[in-house]
């Protein structure tokens, strides 16, 4: 849909869920649907318009008993988007020495941090840490799986379907402890559309900090695609990074406290393998038109995507905003580094969109073929390909030196003990034979040969 067009035309419309549905509108407007969307052929609002005050900053929050599962997801992944933003202008405005390019981004930063500050607000004060928590690994699951499906590039496929059964794990352990503390059923949040069951053991995923360098991609001579999922996915597992770094001293029982801790070292390596993809040969200035360009595609992603009336007309305002913001990189890019847009971005159409749904029978496909595999430098090998006095052995000495005391271990045992076997969802038998007991923690594959 030519997305602008659509707004202007009804900007006048209240689009409340009784009244009036988005898809009616695009019906109403047959003529002027484009399949092609190009952020660069919009009409944008002036900068200046974008601020928003404190009323627009303080939406109504979802109902977390009834959301549909994906919003949420949506909700975490543009407040992850959002975040990096943020972090990439401050880093940028610290490694500048022109106050007229530092005013810039102060301006751009300023409506970076509301429309950030709007997104986090979505969610409701009714919703605990770890309630919130199920959504941020159910997002890096079909998020992760999603991307992989669509990617052309063989490197960050190989990096993506590793990193996910990483997460699908992770989902698994939090899964349990909040039937295990709260009574509550993460198969309730995820809406029955992602499986909960064992991943690569979290235990089998610390490994030394080289083995998660991997090789960058290149502007103009990778794919665009690839340019964008590289820069969604650092930013998506950047943003539950933090989080679990931020909340972990929120717990109310150390077995809580030191799940998050294990998992956000998780979350940390994943970072650092996904950045290593970042191109490294451009310009502060052109990466801040990647960005802004990533927003702008996640943002017309998220509005097609969207189910939830008052959720997508923010993800509607919120790119508009971004069109502004575009324009403006576009101009700064001109002004100091002498380029057009084209010369980065290409034609800049939209390639295909980022939708999320489920993905079990590619999960369990990933899970059946890689589950036993570990990093080695640039690469991915099977655990027993592995030299005895490889560093990753080494590390998982220093680091997991009783078995028994490793958090994501714990609490898989202390759930069985109660109940007698663990929490799960699943649609089938689980697709490999050694994690196929729920009276068992397995601790083994893919950590020891």
């Amino acid at each position: 849909p030519c997305f602008y067009l659509l707004s202007a035309e009804f900007s006048h419309f209240t689009f409340e869920k009784s009244k009036i549905e988005y898809t009616s509108i695009i019906i109403l407007k047959k003529e002027i649907i484009s399949m092609a969307f190009n952020p660069f052929k919009e009409k944008a609002p002036k900068l200046n318009d974008c601020f928003m005050d404190w009323q627009q900053l303080a939406p109504k929050p979802y109902d977390k008993n009834s959301v549909d599962p994906y919003t949420r997801t949506r909700i975490i992944l543009m407040n992850g988007t959002e975040f990096n933003q943020v972090f990439f202008s401050h880093m940028f405005h610290r490694n500048c020495n022109n106050n007229d390019l530092r005013r810039s981004l102060a301006v751009l930063r300023r409506q970076e941090q509301q429309q950030q500050k709007r997104i986090a607000a979505l969610k409701p004060k009714d919703e605990t840490i770890l309630e919130t928590t199920i959504g941020y690994e159910q997002l890096a699951v079909d998020l992760t799986a999603q991307l992989a499906r669509t990617e052309p590039d063989r490197n960050l496929v190989k990096a993506l379907n590793f990193a996910l059964l990483e997460d699908f794990d992770h989902l698994y352990r939090y899964a349990d402890l909040l039937e295990m503390e709260q009574g509550i059923a993460a198969e309730r949040i995820v809406g029955g559309y992602t499986e909960i069951m064992p991943g690569r053991p979290t235990i089998s995923e610390h490994r030394y900090p080289t083995d998660e360098v991997k090789p960058h991609l290149t502007v103009g001579k990778a794919d665009p695609v690839s340019i964008l999922h590289a820069c969604i996915i650092t930013a998506a597992e950047q943003q539950t990074m933090n989080y679990y770094m931020n909340v972990a001293a929120f717990q109310t029982n150390d077995l809580a406290r030191k799940l998050y801790t294990e998992i956000g070292m998780i979350e940390e390596q994943h970072v650092t393998q996904y950045g290593s993809f970042i191109d490294t040969s451009r310009t502060w200035v052109e990466n801040l038109l990647l960005h802004e360009y990533t927003e702008c595609f996640l943002y017309y992603s998220m509005f097609m995507d969207e189910t939830d009336v008052n959720v997508k007309q923010i993800w509607e305002q919120h790119l508009n905003i971004e069109l502004a913001h575009l324009r403006t990189a576009a101009e700064l890019l001109e002004t100091y580094d002498h380029k057009n847009w084209q010369e980065i971005l290409g034609k800049g159409d939209f390639p295909e969109l980022v939708k999320l749904h489920s993905n079990k029978d590619y999960i369990r496909d990933v899970l059946r073929d890689t589950v036993r595999l570990t990093a080695k430098e640039e690469d991915y090998v099977d655990i027993s390909k592995l030299a005895e006095d490889y560093p990753y052995f080494r590390y998982q000495n220093d680091v997991n030196t009783v078995t028994r005391d490793v958090a994501s271990h714990k609490v898989i045992r202390n759930y069985i003990d109660k109940h007698g076997r663990d929490y799960r969802f699943e649609t089938a038998p689980h697709p490999v034979k050694e994690l196929s007991d729920r009276t068992r923690d397995n601790t083994d594959i893919g950590r020891k040969p």
